[in-house]
């Protein structure tokens, strides 16, 4: 077999697509040395075909030999089967479930006989008498995740960062939240709040603030927190009063963007302050202790980061940290661990605080009558140089990072920077980690975002020293994925949106569907042949929106807000702009003739889009009520497509030359009550809520 072929056979063997088809419906094929550079960093000898067969050879060999696989994933309607068993000896199991049962099991062929109704949960089974490979998690879930039935919501999505308020700190925080969830329900009467991700980030601009980058998705960034509502802080209040610090909060209430660092440093002193005078009492220690390993990891990460730059402040990622500290499990960070308890009790401290907070806020929301509540989002990536990757390198890929490949807004492809998710090594651990940021992501919230829900099936992989022409997709256990997904949906009674935006096979929406998983549809992209999807062709098991955070607003979209924004950054030349602009042109015509196709648009209306040069209020009503008259069970509308905002939260392909993730919403939250036009904005969304059905009566309290 020549080289190229054994490549290629090896690079199937474990998942690597040989070909996929672009959104202009052109075939690509996976190159020999595309193959090569990918099943390297998976840990294969590429050297020669007869030691590259060998090594697959030898993989496959270890994975019969074991007694039982490190897991399973299996329907709580299918019996039980152990794959690869089915010509094995019989044999007995004994299950111990979660909830500490002990069930003995005759496995006769492969299958249990006969099959036990077990528990949705995480069991855990083993080989009565085997000496090795005996023990496997056995995961049970549901066949759907957990979707109400008749439900046709609306919802308004925020940036918690971007909120204004009179009282916070510079930056959107829980109380800012809780208020604005009250207005939301008067004013609106919707449903659920649609968040940002609160992960952890290092709170650095402008590389380390994408909430969709972040340095830890298992916890929360403390910025978001009310301090004035921490335990403790009545004790240090006064250090806040003088007139210097006034002027200081005043400059970041009034920024026109977040300021990251100065905000931390401020919200850290505070902090600081009320941890040394009151002390984390034995509720706040258990919580702490019930977080495991996890938090035990964040917290020393977040510790002796700290540490380390306060002796070079040059020291900005982990990979440039001294040596023995770059691996958790060294004696140094162990002795660091032990000798900085107080330190790491702090982190701790600060997401047990965090936790409360949001806890609180889902708590009213739900008692003012949203039905919902809190809708949270789960990021693709973990930031290369965060406490992820310090923590739990093992279950990455090193040698390759995660993009995607060309298409109309990226035309020689995107490169995200971070690595893929080793898939073998997940499973090896019984997808514990998988798992732990579904759970932890969706705790204190209705629903649950899975920002770029392809990952559950293939991800775009572009191996070191090629760029994004020259990726390969690489597929992932994706029915083991989606049905831990749905269980714990049904464990949280949280319904799930799976962002299905891309280079979307049909596999992946029919197999959403099958599961209950609500698919993510945008207006911009919902087309045929350039013709826009009237309302009733939008799916009912979907999310229906304008918008998202990397895609131009209603009033960014109408002006060419967005492309005039990359011409200034540099991410598009004058001929790429001059084609942009051409494209919009018939965009927006098109778009216009839907409008007035589906009567939303006066008859005396202009029918001509260049005759229309800013987003009118007819505009502005008419798109509004496009999206919400479709049957998709829920409507999201965007903060800024709510306040007539030109400008996006996120400009693809830029660091500095945009202010990514700080843009603040054009009104505080007592202008949402105060002004005229704010009231005109919302009554003409809370008209849409009622006329389309998406409403329920006002709960009071």
């Amino acid at each position: 077999m020549p080289l190229d072929d054994a490549l290629r056979y090896a690079a199937e063997r474990n998942g690597v697509q040989q070909d996929f088809w672009d959104i202009f419906g052109r075939q690509h094929f996976t190159a020999p040395e595309t193959n090569r550079a990918i099943l390297t960093a998976l840990g294969f000898d590429c050297s020669s075909e007869e030691v590259l067969l060998r090594s697959v050879a030898d993989r496959d060999a270890s994975e019969r030999n074991r007694g039982l696989p490190p897991v399973l994933v299996i329907s709580e309607n299918a019996p039980l089967r152990i794959p690869g068993k089915s010509s094995a000896p019989d044999f007995d199991l004994e299950i111990t479930t979660e909830q500490g049962q002990t069930l003995p099991i005759r496995i006769k062929n492969g299958i249990a006989q006969p099959s036990p109704r077990l528990p949705l949960g995480y069991h855990r089974a083993r080989l009565t008498n085997a000496r090795t490979g005996n023990e496997m998690r056995l995961i049970v879930t549901p066949d759907r995740a957990w979707l109400p039935p008749n439900t046709r919501y609306a919802g308004l999505g925020i940036t918690l960062y971007g909120l204004r308020s009179r009282r916070n700190w510079g930056v959107g925080d829980f109380h800012d939240l809780r208020d604005l969830a009250d207005w939301a329900v008067s004013a609106l009467h919707v449903e659920f709040i649609a968040l940002n991700p609160l992960h952890a980030i290092h709170n650095r601009r402008p590389y380390n603030t994408s909430p969709y980058l972040p340095n830890s998705i298992y916890f929360r960034n403390f910025l978001y927190l009310d301090i004035e509502e921490v335990p403790g802080y009545e004790e240090i209040r006064y250090h806040f009063q003088d007139e210097q610090f006034c002027t200081e909060l005043e400059q970041l209430r009034t920024a026109p963007t977040v300021e990251y660092e100065q905000v931390a440093a401020l919200k850290k002193r505070a902090l600081d302050l009320v941890f040394k005078a009151t002390p984390p009492d034995g509720e706040c220690r258990d919580w702490i202790a019930s977080q495991g390993e996890l938090l035990r990891c964040y917290a020393t990460y977040c510790a002796l980061d700290e540490h380390l730059r306060a002796k070079n402040p040059d020291l900005w990622v982990w990979p440039d940290w001294p040596e023995k500290y770059r691996d958790p499990a060294s004696p140094e960070v162990r002795r660091f661990a032990a000798e900085h308890e107080h330190e790491i009790l702090f982190h701790g401290w600060l997401q047990w605080n965090v936790d409360r907070q949001l806890a609180e806020v889902q708590k009213h929301a739900r008692g003012r009558g949203m039905r919902i509540g809190l809708y949270h989002d789960l990021a693709l990536a973990t930031d290369r140089f965060g406490s992820d990757l310090w923590a739990q390198r093992s279950f990455y890929v090193a040698g390759c990072r995660v993009g995607s490949p060309p298409d109309d807004f990226s035309p020689t492809g995107q490169d995200w920077s971070f690595p893929p998710p080793n898939s073998r090594q997940h499973r090896e651990d019984g997808y514990r980690l998988y798992s732990e940021s579904i759970r932890r992501s969706m705790r204190h919230g209705g629903a649950l975002r899975i920002d770029h829900v392809m990952r559950l099936f293939r991800l775009y992989w572009i191996p070191e020293g090629h760029d994004a022409t020259r990726g390969a997709y690489v597929r992932d256990r994706a029915e083991d994925l989606v049905r831990i997904l749905a269980l714990e949906s049904v464990r949280h009674q949280a319904l799930i949106v799976g962002e299905d935006l891309g280079t979307v096979e049909p596999e992946v929406r029919e197999t959403l569907a099958r599961f209950g998983i609500l698919s993510y549809r945008l207006l911009y992209f919902e087309r045929v042949d350039g013709r826009f999807k009237t309302p009733n062709e939008y799916p009912a098991q979907a999310l229906a929106s304008s918008t998202t955070h990397d895609l131009p607003t209603i009033t960014g979209f109408w002006t060419a807000n967005d492309i005039e924004a990359r011409l200034r950054a540099g991410t598009i030349d004058h001929a790429g702009y001059e084609t942009q602009k051409a494209d919009r042109a018939r965009d927006k015509q098109n778009l216009l003739d839907a409008l007035f196709a589906a009567r939303l648009l006066p008859e005396n209306y202009p029918r001509q889009a260049d005759l229309i040069p800013e987003l009118t209020g007819e505009l502005h009503y008419a798109i509004t009520g496009y999206l919400a008259k479709t049957p998709s069970a829920l409507w999201l509308v965007n903060q800024e497509d709510l306040t007539k905002e030109p400008a996006q939260q996120n400009l693809p392909g830029t660091t500095s030359e945009y202010p990514n993730w700080s843009r603040k919403m054009r009104w505080s939250i007592e202008d949402l009550n105060e002004l005229p036009e704010a009231h005109d904005c919302a009554a003409m969304v809370a008209h849409w809520i009622e006329m389309t059905g998406r409403s329920q009566p006002l709960k009071q309290t």
